[in-house]
């Protein structure tokens, strides 16, 4: 008998979530569970990765908000980029549904939902993850980085360059930029190709269990150590460990990396044995670690230490046309599954001004969605803009302010175009903030100014009584 798909579920309603793994359980393996923390512990203890999560937006500790949801898609992708995510909430705003969209999500079902639409939706991402396990594998060469754009021309020469170094490689770069794979890349061009190559997600776990997964751990070390397991940094031995997300890492841990960076030791949580590695490092985040580091919340040693070498992938955005040869190669790729739409002169111009501030995750995503509603079509500007999450354009700035109602406030007195103007800043910079998943970097593209102008400006609000999200 064949063995079930597995499917990922998340939602904090007992009621919900029991009955759709009830009515779902005749068609795939179901992993139910509440929380983002529930679902850290889980995928460690998992034998084989889920191929679909199913998740809710409102989740605890604040289910009245989608913020959890949000950051649960960033994290599984993280954990797996090929995992399937499909949201299923009542929380379904237009903004949320686009900006689940772009985070990387394949599909948006609101609730209450049809069954049979919901299993229909599932296995039709079945589909999809099934072509793309049985593409052929791109070549060893250029390890499937596409783009003639000068930034992709610099960042081919870096690896070039650094691929038989022995020194630690640090690999920056916006979510869906496609980090992992230059951190691959990486592996597969140095003299190592032929050892391992084993990556960890440093956000994927607790604390505890990071430690276990980077350094092994005895027998009964912790709940739930039954038998002894060796760690990634054993397991990988001459080859090259992938530290992904390595900004995620908690403080206690980092001290204990850095040790095995200067001199390969380390030991097994709940062994006092000492043991050896000679792997090398190619650690990738999404975070400005220099930055972090001057706020105390990464290591000033650690950071020095894996930075020695560092490659910045750069985003979509900096990648002047290349997105129409990602456009071209993702429609290559699902040919099968009918994606050879084309889209008209204006909606071209869309694509090609258009930001992507899911870079080539949310890329990849856009072309399957155009195939499956347009297949061998051509798609107009509406239709595309229906599938994009966009920054507020310059002429919605005053969008409902009339010519006339800026004569009447301004007779009334006591107007200040300071506070006008910080208002309308404060809301651009949250809007940034928000596509950006609170990232500086990218916030600041988005907004065409530099990431210090940026941060200047959001400590002027915050002085200023002004709130601002959080950013990092």
């Amino acid at each position: 008998m064949a063995q079930l798909p597995s499917l990922l579920l998340v939602d904090d309603d007992p009621l919900i979530g029991e009955s759709l793994a009830f009515v779902l359980q005749d068609n795939f393996n179901v992993e139910l569970v509440a929380t983002r923390e529930e679902v850290k512990r889980l995928l460690y203890t998992l034998p084989v990765l889920p191929n679909v999560a199913l998740i809710d937006l409102g989740l605890p500790p604040n289910p009245h908000s989608p913020e959890e949801g949000f950051a649960l898609v960033s994290e599984l992708l993280n954990f797996n980029p090929l995992i399937k995510i499909l949201i299923l909430s009542g929380q379904d705003t237009q903004d949320n549904v686009r900006h689940a969209l772009t985070l990387g999500a394949v599909d948006f079902i609101p609730k209450p939902c049809d069954i049979d639409l919901l299993k229909t939706r599932l296995n039709h991402q079945l589909m999809i993850l099934g072509a793309e396990q049985h593409k052929p594998q791109e070549n060893q060469k250029d390890c499937g980085l596409i783009g003639d754009s000068m930034a992709i021309q610099t960042l081919r020469s870096q690896m070039q360059q650094f691929a038989n170094s022995p020194f630690s490689v640090l690999v920056e770069g916006d979510s869906g930029t496609g980090k992992e794979l230059i951190a691959q890349c990486l592996h597969k061009q140095s003299q190592r190709a032929n050892e391992a190559c084993l990556i960890v997600n440093c956000a994927a776990f607790t604390s505890e269990l990071l430690e276990a997964q980077l350094f092994g751990h005895a027998k009964g070390a912790f709940t739930g150590a039954n038998s002894a397991r060796s760690g990634f940094f054993e397991e990988a031995t001459n080859g090259s460990l992938i530290l992904d997300e390595i900004g995620e890492m908690p403080l206690q841990l980092q001290s204990k990396l850095l040790r095995v960076l200067e001199n390969g030791e380390y030991y097994r949580l709940g062994e006092t044995q000492v043991r050896k590695s000679n792997a090398r490092i190619i650690a990738s985040t999404n975070r400005n670690l220099r930055e972090e580091a001057k706020k105390g919340q990464f290591r000033g040693d650690l950071y020095h230490r894996l930075s020695v070498l560092t490659v910045k992938v750069p985003p979509l955005c900096d990648r002047e046309e290349d997105s129409f040869l990602l456009l071209k190669h993702f429609q290559k790729f699902y040919s099968d599954m009918g994606t050879l739409f084309q889209l008209d002169t204006d909606a071209r111009e869309t694509w090609k001004n258009y930001g992507f501030p899911g870079n080539i995750r949310e890329l990849r995503n856009i072309v399957i969605r155009l195939g499956v509603k347009y297949p061998n079509q051509l798609v107009t500007k509406a239709q595309l803009d229906n599938e994009l999450e966009q920054a507020p354009s310059n002429d919605t700035l005053y969008d409902g302010d009339s010519e006339q109602t800026i004569l009447n406030q301004l007779n009334k007195g006591g107007f200040s175009l300071d506070e006008i103007l910080l208002e309308w800043e404060r809301r651009y910079i949250n809007a940034a903030l928000k596509i950006s998943q609170s990232n500086l970097s990218q916030a600041a593209r988005i907004l065409g100014i530099n990431r210090t102008t940026l941060y200047s400006k959001m400590q002027r609000l915050s002085k200023s009584g002004n709130s601002v999200a959080n950013s990092r």
